[in-house]
């Protein structure tokens, strides 16, 4: 039996990919396989609801055959197993389309998100040479066709656009599918199926390499702890694309149980609540700051909650006072996640008592999850202590894509990933997460590099040193406030400008800083470097706006 095959990438060792399919972890099913299976066993069950602009409804015989007639389009248009395809659409049904079509011929998507702009974007396609793009021709007011012609431009290996909606000079991705005519490629369980991003503190994207089996495991797992079956309605509310509202359980966790998938073009309550009463949705996850919009707005909304049994709610830290709040105010049961798009995935169970809910951070899905909690020397901190998160498992990468430098050390020589998160474990062994080890900011569930976000505003010619810290936020869990020194005798600069310098050059949205302050000096740690501790205990409590959605 061969190990999983993850090109540019480290593989679990063999006697490990052993262990886990003699503990029937990997069963080796595939993404395009769980899908035909589940279109022959239900044909006419709905799979996928898309309620905007207009509803329609796939059942899974529909997706099962779209996601055919799209990969014999990609295949004849010369898309190849191991292509990379970047994948950057919103929450509608052509995204899981899309996606299913390539796992089907063998090409793996590299999930970006709506919020990205022409720097990310640009180098994703550089880095993984990606043969393709899939983009809306506009979204949230954004132009994608533009930002799509730039790129390609520039990306000597991009040799298609795929537009859903009027393609401009790109090709319209309804012009794609064409009759299947046999499967001349067909994945294996143990092949690369996708590449997922993951946030990073020097502002470079690491991709994460998962396997068919691995993740697939993963999915499995999930459901059985959140009870996910044929029955369950589940809303996305966040970007599909997104690692929680893909796997925990997710819009694939929903789908390989048969049931039905409810996509949110936007997870305002004013949106979503009336899609929970009109499509009768019984689970959905979420980010703590909209958990916190949607507690407010519960007591006093004229739809009907009532068919909605669970919430989860991860991305980041979940306060106790916001979490005891959530079940009374929405009439349904909390689950708290944790997790990494790197692996490792805890949950709260159904069965826990509601002290453990509100105030843990969950167990790991598997018993074959295996935990550290150690202190800077790598050495375990006793029971009950806080120290840094280190895993592996069955579901848990060996290493980022074609990153070897980084994977020296952000893996340990036996394999455990080092996650950057602090936590302790209580005698029941469920997680509590103190924070961030690593010096990345976790704005609302996405993560922003302060070196990336510095670097630019240095580019002023007026900016003589910044340091971009995270603060505490009631509704984000952290916001980014950019500290500036100016140069001597240089121009004055007001926070607008540098807010726009950042927003100039092409980055997402949530990566423009929230605060600017000026100031003449950085705390200094006692060897001279700027203490960023300093600069977060110094930012003035209070500076909370409730976020938009």
């Amino acid at each position: 039996m061969t190990t999983p095959r993850t090109p540019d990438a480290p593989t679990w060792p063999r006697e490990f990919a052993e262990r886990y399919r003699a503990a029937g972890h990997w069963r080796g099913e595939t993404f395009g396989g769980f899908l035909r299976e589940r279109a022959a066993a239900h044909p006419d069950r709905v799979a996928v609801v898309d309620p905007a602009p207009e509803r329609r409804e796939w059942t899974y015989r529909e997706l099962d055959e779209r996601a055919s007639r799209m990969a014999a389009g990609f295949a004849a248009r010369g898309i190849s197993p191991g292509d990379r395809v970047v994948v950057q659409l919103p929450n509608t049904a052509e995204f899981i389309e899309v996606v299913f079509a390539l796992f089907r011929i063998g090409a793996l998507p590299v999930y970006a998100l709506p919020a990205h702009r022409e720097t990310e974007i640009g180098y994703f396609c550089s880095f993984t040479e990606a043969v393709a793009y899939v983009i809306p021709d506009r979204h949230a007011g954004f132009d994608h066709l533009s930002l799509a012609s730039k790129v390609k431009e520039r990306t000597p290996s991009l040799r298609h656009v795929f537009v859903v909606g009027s393609p401009g000079e790109h090709t319209a991705l309804s012009e794609v599918p064409c009759a299947p005519s046999g499967v001349a490629y067909e994945p294996q369980p143990h092949d690369l199926a996708f590449l997922q991003l993951s946030g990073g503190t020097t502002g470079v994207p690491k991709l994460i390499p998962r396997t068919h089996d691995d993740y697939i495991y993963s999915l499995r797992g999930s459901n059985e702890i959140c009870g996910v079956d044929g029955d369950t309605r589940f809303l996305v509310l966040l970007p599909a694309a997104h690692n929680f509202p893909m796997s925990s359980p997710g819009w694939l966790g929903a789908l390989y149980a048969g049931g039905t998938v409810v996509l949110c073009p936007s997870p305002d309550p004013a949106t979503a609540f009336p899609l929970v009463e009109r499509e009768r949705v019984t689970m959905t996850g979420m980010v703590p700051p909209l958990a916190l919009v949607w507690t407010e707005a519960g007591p006093g909304t004229e739809h009907d909650l009532s068919s909605l049994d669970l919430v989860l709610v991860g991305g980041a830290k979940y306060s106790e006072a916001a979490a005891r709040r959530l079940e009374p105010a929405l009439g349904c049961r909390l689950m708290q996640v944790f997790g990494m798009a790197e692996g490792l995935v805890n949950y709260t169970r159904l069965d826990d008592d509601h002290e453990t809910v509100v105030t843990t951070q969950g167990l790991p899905i598997s018993g074959d999850d295996e935990i550290r909690v150690v202190d800077d020397a790598d050495e375990d901190v006793p029971e009950g202590d806080f120290g840094h998160l280190l895993t592996r498992g069955p579901y848990t990468i060996r290493g980022y894509w074609r990153a070897p430098e980084h994977n020296s050390k952000a893996f340990t020589e036996d394999g455990f990933y080092r996650t950057g998160d602090i936590v302790r474990r209580t005698p029941t062994g469920h997680l509590v997460v103190e924070g961030r080890a690593k010096d990345q900011i976790n704005r609302g569930g996405e993560k922003v590099a302060p070196e990336e976000i510095e670097n630019i505003i240095l580019g002023h010619p007026s900016v003589h040193d910044v340091s971009v810290v995270g603060v505490a936020d009631e509704y984000l869990g952290e916001r980014t406030l950019a500290y500036v020194i100016l140069r001597e005798g240089a121009e004055p600069l007001k926070a607008l400008a540098v807010k726009r310098l950042v927003r100039e050059r092409g980055v997402a949205a949530y990566k423009i800083p929230d605060l600017v302050e000026f100031v003449d000096a950085f705390p200094q740690t006692g060897i001279g470097k700027v203490s960023k501790k300093g600069l977060r205990s110094d930012a003035a409590p209070g500076r909370t706006v409730p976020p938009q959605f």
